[in-house]
């Protein structure tokens, strides 16, 4: 089972950031990513320092030289698709292909709205992902690309030079069983869930399998991964510590975001993970927002890693 980690860019300075995914990186994690926002997660109404993706991208490409990097995922409302293509054939040669594209109908309303994109209905961002997520298959594949559709067209557009990976993956990031799981068996190589439970993970990757065996697509072929909170501590005080923090940034927003946690000690955490790989979890992400607790995630590194590795 890969493990890896999810790191949210706020709240934190880009040094310390650059100092934890390196650390990562060295320590032997499968995957670091970040998200896509623009304002902080959860929604504080824009108080706490954030950085903007691409360019921590850039920084974590160039940082790194094992881990896969991706960015769980993009908001399709924010970047034209042809561009974001473009985008991710060059953070590929950065990272010396290792980038992966993930990409999501998105749900920060609040940032969207107060960066001037508007956020339309969650129909129309379904049928602008499905546009998207075309578009830029055909881009990272092809030499040359003409797509028309109702919010997305290019012309004749090259996207030179291709990238690295002679098929970058592509990674459609959400729950949604009517529109996100059938549009991840008929285009993705993987497909992230974020804070959900192994149950209702296993439940959900069933509901993708169907999705496949309608197009006669093998399930096999498609990645299946989930990000959880981490909520750990090096003793139990520190795990009780880490939860009533964590408990206090969401506040309400907890108890939608508690099932998809590690919660405990190191060694309490382990029957967790376990319990994701045998749901079907061929990865997982711990989701870092600072403050995190350094030696918590030293601990994690040093002594959960690698029992889940080859």
């Amino acid at each position: 089972m890969d493990l890896g980690v999810h790191i949210g860019q706020q709240n934190t300075s880009m040094e310390a950031l650059r100092s934890t995914w390196k650390r990562c990186d060295e320590a032997g994690v499968d995957w670091i990513s970040v998200w896509d926002h623009l304002y902080e997660a959860p929604p504080a109404g824009g108080t706490i320092d954030h950085f903007e993706a691409v360019s921590t991208l850039g920084a974590l490409c160039a940082d790194t030289t094992n881990a896969r990097i991706g960015c769980l995922v993009f908001y399709i409302g924010y970047r034209n698709p042809a561009l974001l293509a473009k985008t991710a054939a060059t953070l590929d040669h950065i990272s010396n292909g290792r980038f992966e594209l993930g990409l999501g109908a998105g749900w920060h309303e609040w940032e969207a709205n107060a960066f001037g994109y508007g956020f339309p209905s969650l129909k129309v961002r379904f049928k602008m992902l499905a546009e998207a997520v075309e578009l830029v298959r055909s881009m990272l594949d092809n030499d040359r690309t003409t797509f028309t559709g109702q919010h997305f067209h290019t012309d004749n557009v090259s996207n030179l030079p291709a990238p690295v990976q002679a098929k970058l993956p592509l990674w459609i990031g959400g729950i949604g069983e009517k529109k996100t799981l059938p549009m991840a068996a008929q285009w993705a190589d993987g497909w992230n869930a974020a804070y959900i439970s192994p149950a209702e993970f296993g439940r959900l990757g069933g509901v993708l399998n169907a999705a496949c065996d309608k197009i006669e697509r093998d399930p096999a072929t498609i990645s299946r991964t989930i990000n959880v909170q981490f909520v750990v501590g090096t003793d139990q005080a520190g795990a009780d510590r880490a939860l009533a923090e964590t408990e206090a940034f969401w506040g309400r927003m907890w108890d939608r975001v508690k099932d998809g946690a590690l919660i405990g000690t190191h060694d309490q955490i382990v029957e967790q993970i376990a319990a994701y790989r045998d749901a079907g979890a061929d990865g997982l992400n711990i989701a870092l927002r600072a403050p995190w607790d350094d030696d918590a995630v030293d601990a994690y590194l040093e002594t959960v890693l690698p029992q889940f590795q080859d």
